[in-house]
């Protein structure tokens, strides 16, 4: 019992370096560019098949790097939607989907890559679908979609998916930016994750509120 107990935190002390290790570079270099056994070597494995061993193909290996954040991101979002309650102020919805991202990453330390491993993976279609797909299981993300879907009734649908789709552009690649000022010692326009998260709460609720111009038919 003992020694199975040894194995398996042995194991699970082996995913976790291979976890963060592939973040790092699949951040620096961009997925493709960095292949399994180069990943295995970075992370001080003998056995070149590590990451496969462990986690299978490239995409198992980006659905494991996104899951083991989206647990602690999921955490704060729902403390924050505590806190929001049934407020129809617009501005704590979008608080709702911006800082749980900036505490999160905030909460790792310095340096962080999961921002930009997040805007490297967006580049492929199929590899975005996993973070999309992860996303849409997140209860919080859905409510918080939901309240600003009640509170914004005059959008038309077609709008508000547009919108949706530029919010989570505007976070993962202002998030992606200042984690890699962040890394390399460049000025930041906010001092703090939380400072920026403020700035971008700022924009999105002016995007979401901007006026909808009637488009003519061709």
């Amino acid at each position: 019992m003992a020694g199975r107990t040894a194995r398996a935190e042995q194991a699970g002390a082996t995913r976790e370096v291979i976890l963060g290790t592939a973040e790092r570079l699949f951040a620096e270099q961009g997925v493709y560019a960095v292949s399994n056994r180069q990943v295995s070597e970075a992370a001080g494995q003998g056995n070149n098949a590590a990451v496969g061993y462990h986690f299978g193909t490239k995409a198992d290996l980006v659905r494991a790097i996104a899951a083991r954040h989206f647990g602690q991101i999921e955490e704060i979002r729902a403390r924050l939607l505590a806190s929001v309650g049934d407020s129809d102020d617009i501005r704590g919805w979008v608080d709702c989907l911006v800082r749980p991202i900036t505490e999160h990453l905030a909460g790792l330390g310095s340096p962080t890559w999961y921002a930009r491993f997040c805007a490297q993976v967006a580049t492929d279609p199929a590899l975005y679908e996993i973070m999309v797909e992860e996303s849409l299981h997140s209860p919080s993300l859905r409510q918080a979609a939901a309240e600003l879907t009640r509170l914004l009734p005059e959008l038309p649908a077609e709008v508000r998916t547009e919108r949706a789709q530029m919010a989570r552009t505007l976070i993962l690649h202002t998030c992606a930016e200042r984690e890699r000022a962040l890394a390399e010692g460049t000025d930041t326009p906010r001092a703090t994750w939380d400072d920026a998260a403020t700035g971008l709460a700022d924009a999105l609720l002016g995007m979401w509120l901007a006026p909808v111009t009637a488009t003519r038919r061709r």
